[in-house]
Formats: structure tokens, C-alpha cells, sequence
């Protein structure tokens, strides 16, 4: 029987920090966050030169794997697909690293840090991004194969590519339906391009995708919200999910925005070939809340994604016109920045995926994220503890029923630069004390969690 992974989380951007050191270019990311003036992630938790010491921070706390990403701009040096090699130095050392402590690589090969060069010549509305992608990956199988087993293609298409070309928040900031479209489905054939040669080139390994994991309920039984709960699906879940996993793109849904005036003709039967035949070998499923909906009433396409914590508490929304309309339960707990916190969603959402795919799966990404005061000697998260233990427990109800889950990741390693919300949104097991030096400090709950896994 294998071994059940327990491990914690990061992405490239989020953590290394080192923006431009050893050759390594701008990322949309880093572009974007510049152009703005808003905090980035030039520092960030300099993951870059501290690896070492936060790699043996979870081995020392029990976990026997580690999940983080490659960046795709430190790899790939400029627009001719010319290798960096201090790159590939670096991200072997870390790989070396993981091994002497124990840890088994998780690796997803694009958690969001496109190239800008890439992004100037359209980014993911340009079907040339994908061949690129593809290069990009090539490398990444030929020079890492030998350390990794556990391969991912993208982190979160849905989250990246709506946030980015439909909500506004990300960058490149579109307002765009046809962008969002588009975008999304040249990320998928990007993937299925990836997962092509990976199979053909038989290297070592499985290789899977990771989506952000949204199990969709709706408010009653009736018809009305039968249907709106399966438009919720297919735009939460289906398109990713189906596309990958399955190698098809939910029809209705192709339907649906057909009958709304959206062309599709760059999904071309080639393409769609593509993406049938090369299939994931499992699913990453980031679990942070459900989506409870209703039937749409009225009201256009409103997007909002609550990026203030306490500020903006409240003000979260999604209505997607002639789709469905998601509504918040009185009677569930909501963090700061008015994320659900529903256990029950996870263990239904694995069964279901499980049933639906019969592929092992894995729990890439679940946590909480609050403000918290790391100037203390030691974090007291008890809400932390609490929401890993109720989350874990679902998980293993779930595994105990039939589903074949292989591995849990907290979300996250150590505290990092948290995208829009900036580094106050901490979710770390380990305090990073971002005004003193970085310092380390592994919370109550990273002591919990190191318990836990003993005792399983």
C-alpha cells in the first residue's frame, strides 16, 4: 500500500522572492503589481535563499511531502525558449533538498507567473502561448524527470483565468466574456498538449492537473435550481475537470454559450482531438469552500471577490446572467474575507469526484487565511487547528467509503505573499515575521499537525 502524503503547500511567486537575481525575468505578476505600485512579491518570503531552512521545518514537522511550483520566467530566459540554466541549478537544489529531508516533490510546472514577453504578445488569447507552454514543460520533464514522480501541468485554470479576464482583479485585468472563453479553453489544450509529450516521451511518474475544488449546492430540489446547480458545475468545475480528466468539454455547456452568441470556432477538431486523447492521470483538488446557489432572477454578470479582509466583508457576489446566482448560508461560519467554511463540502466533493472520474486524488491546497500577530514567540491558531481537523476528517470519511485519496497539502508551508491581499492574509503553519528579518516561527498549528500525522 503506498504511503498517504501529508504535506503543505506553496507556489514560485508567492515565496521565492529574488525577482531578478540570476537571471530571471519579469512575470506578468511582476509587471503587473509594478505598474500598480500595489505590494509584490519581490521579497516575499525569499524562499530563494531559505529553502534549505524551511524544507527541513516540514520535515521536522512530520510531513513527508512537499508541494510548490516552478517559475516559468527563472526557467526559460527569453522568447527563443533559451534555458536558464542558474534556473535549473536552483530548482534542482531545491528538488535534492526535499529528497535528503524525506519530503516527496509535488510539482506543478505553471502556478500563475507567465513570462511578460508572453503577456505583451496576448498571453493566453494567444494560441502561440500554448506551444510555448508546451516547450516550457519539455524542459522542465527532461531536466527534473529524475527527481520527480508527481508532476502538474497548471494550478487553478478557473481561478487564474476569471479573475483575470472576466472579474478584473488579476492581471492582465480584462472585463472580457469571449477572453475568458478563450483563454480558458487554450489553457486546457495547453495542458493536454503537456500531458501528451509527458506520456510519449514515457518519462518516469504520473502527471495530473489541479483545480480549484467548488462543490456546488443548490437551495432546494426544484427543477429551476437542478439546472442552475448544473450551469454552477460546469462553470465552476465541469470545464476544468470533464476537459482533463475525461477529455471532454461539457456539451450543454459548449451549447449554452453558443446559444448566446459566443464564437467558438477556435476549437478546432484537431484541438479537441488533443485534449480526448491526452488525459490526466489524477486530480489536484484545492478545497476552500462550496458555492450554494439559486436559480438567476435578474441583474447582469456581477463578479466580486472580496480582497480587503475586514474591510470589504460582506461583499463577495456572484451572479452569472441567465446562468445561476450563488447566495451566502446564514447558518455557516464565513472568514474575514467571506470564505465559507463547510467541511461537509469537501467530503461530498470528493465522493462525487471520485464516482464521476475513478482517478486518485489529491487535497493539493486547504486552509484558512487570517491577520494575525507574528511579533508573538509562538502564533496561538486554535481556528486553524480546528479547520484542519474538521477538513481532514472529512477527507478520511471520504477515503473510508471507497474514494481513492492519496494526499493532503496545507495551504500553506509558511506564511507568503497572498496575491491581491497582500502578505496580511496569512495561512502559514510557520509565522513569517515580514518586518524582522523573515524570521521563522512555527505556529501552534504546524506543532498540531506534526501530532496529527504521527497518530496516522
Amino acid at each position: 500500500m503506498k504511503q498517504f502524503l501529508w504535506g503543505s503547500a506553496t507556489a514560485s511567486y508567492q515565496c521565492e522572492g529574488a525577482w531578478r537575481e540570476d537571471d530571471k525575468l519579469e512575470s506578468m505578476w511582476d509587471h503587473y503589481l509594478h505598474e500598480f505600485q500595489l505590494e509584490n512579491g519581490d521579497v516575499a518570503s525569499d524562499f530563494y535563499h531559505r529553502f534549505d531552512e524551511d524544507l527541513k521545518m516540514a520535515k521536522e514537522g512530520g510531513q513527508n511531502s512537499f508541494r510548490f511550483s516552478l517559475s516559468w520566467p527563472r526557467i526559460i530566459k527569453n522568447p527563443q525558449g533559451e534555458v536558464n540554466e542558474k534556473g535549473i541549478a536552483f530548482y534542482r537544489s531545491v528538488l535534492k533538498a526535499c529528497h535528503h529531508y524525506g519530503l516527496v516533490p509535488n510539482v506543478t510546472i505553471y502556478h500563475w507567473d507567465l513570462p511578460q514577453y508572453l503577456e505583451a504578445q496576448g498571453g493566453w488569447q494567444n494560441e502561440e502561448t500554448c506551444q510555448a507552454f508546451l516547450d516550457y514543460a519539455k524542459v522542465c520533464f527532461d531536466y527534473f524527470h529524475d527527481l520527480v514522480d508527481i508532476w502538474v501541468t497548471f494550478n487553478e485554470p478557473r481561478w487564474f483565468i476569471f479573475n483575470g479576464y472576466f472579474i478584473g482583479n488579476y492581471p492582465p485585468g480584462c472585463h472580457d466574456v469571449d477572453m475568458t472563453i478563450k483563454g480558458a479553453f487554450h489553457v486546457m489544450y495547453a495542458s493536454a498538449l503537456a500531458v501528451k509529450v509527458f506520456k510519449e516521451g514515457k518519462y518516469p511518474g504520473k502527471i495530473g492537473i489541479v483545480h480549484s475544488y467548488t462543490p456546488v449546492n443548490g437551495i432546494d430540489e426544484t427543477v429551476e435550481t437542478r439546472i442552475a446547480m448544473r450551469y454552477a458545475d460546469n462553470y465552476c468545475n465541469n470545464w476544468v475537470l470533464d476537459t482533463a480528466a475525461l477529455g471532454e468539454i461539457p456539451i450543454d455547456m459548449l451549447g449554452k454559450l453558443s446559444s448566446e452568441g459566443h464564437d467558438l470556432s477556435y476549437m478546432t477538431p484537431d484541438k479537441i482531438a488533443v485534449i480526448k486523447h491526452h488525459t490526466v492521470d489524477f486530480i489536484g483538488l484545492n478545497y476552500y469552500a462550496r458555492a450554494l446557489v439559486k436559480p438567476y432572477t435578474t441583474g447582469e454578470t456581477t463578479l466580486i471577490v472580496n480582497n480587503k479582509g475586514k474591510e470589504g466583508k460582506g461583499t463577495s457576489k456572484t451572479i452569472v446572467k441567465g446562468w445561476f446566482e450563488q447566495v451566502s448560508d446564514p447558518n455557516t461560519k464565513k472568514t474575514e474575507w467571506d470564505t465559507e467554511i463547510y467541511p461537509q463540502g469537501l467530503y461530498e466533493g470528493i465522493l462525487n469526484a471520485w464516482h464521476k472520474y475513478h482517478l486518485p486524488i489529491y487535497i493539493t491546497e486547504n486552509g484558512i487565511g487570517v491577520s494575525e500577530d507574528v511579533t508573538v514567540e509562538q502564533v496561538q491558531d486554535p481556528y486553524r487547528i480546528e479547520f484542519m481537523k474538521e477538513h481532514i476528517e472529512a477527507i478520511l470519511k471520504a477515503k473510508e467509503e471507497g474514494a481513492d485519496v492519496r494526499g493532503y497539502y496545507a495551504w500553506s508551508a509558511f506564511d507568503l505573499y497572498s496575491w491581491k491581499n497582500g502578505c496580511e492574509k496569512r495561512y502559514g503553519l510557520v509565522a513569517i515575521d515580514f518586518e524582522d528579518q523573515l524570521k521563522r516561527k512555527p505556529k501552534a498549528s504546524y506543532y498540531w499537525y506534526k501530532d496529527f500525522i504521527s497518530k496516522h
